[in-house]
């Protein structure tokens, strides 16, 4: 029996240039305060605002129409002291809004205590379309 091995001349012909296309990012308009979808649309840097919103406030690995990677892990922090939460939940935010690749960067946090039983977090979040100053509040 012969084998055939395909002969590759040099490497050079299996790295080519690429043209990467960037996608619009064009969506629905989300109206948060009347829990409704409006008529329009938005784009850039208002529809990751909107993604933004969507992950925070999807916990991850509960509901099955999302991927694993969407969302974030903050109801394993109820009830948890403070000491572990700050750092924990600063983790599970930047880890949760990196995956998507619009998103370059999460920094600046700020936690600051409201209730006995919440806590707002503030942070800016480093974008393809600029910087998108976010706040949250969460239970603890």
């Amino acid at each position: 029996m012969i084998k055939i091995i395909p002969a590759i001349a040099n490497n050079n012909e299996l790295t080519q240039d690429f043209d990467y296309i960037t996608q619009p990012s064009k969506t629905y308009k989300l109206n948060i305060e009347n829990n409704t979808i409006s008529g329009g649309y938005v784009d850039e840097k208002e529809a990751i605002k909107q993604t933004i919103y969507c992950i925070l406030n999807t916990e991850r690995y509960d509901y099955l129409i999302y991927s694993w990677n969407y969302g974030v892990e903050i109801k394993n922090l109820i009830g948890e002291h403070l000491t572990y939460v700050i750092p924990e939940l600063e983790r599970v935010i930047e880890e949760a809004l990196l995956q998507d690749d619009r998103i370059e960067e999460v920094n600046n946090f700020n936690f600051e205590i409201v209730s006995k039983n919440e806590l707002l977090v503030t942070f800016e979040v480093v974008t393809i379309e600029g910087i998108i100053d976010v706040e949250k509040v969460v239970s603890v």
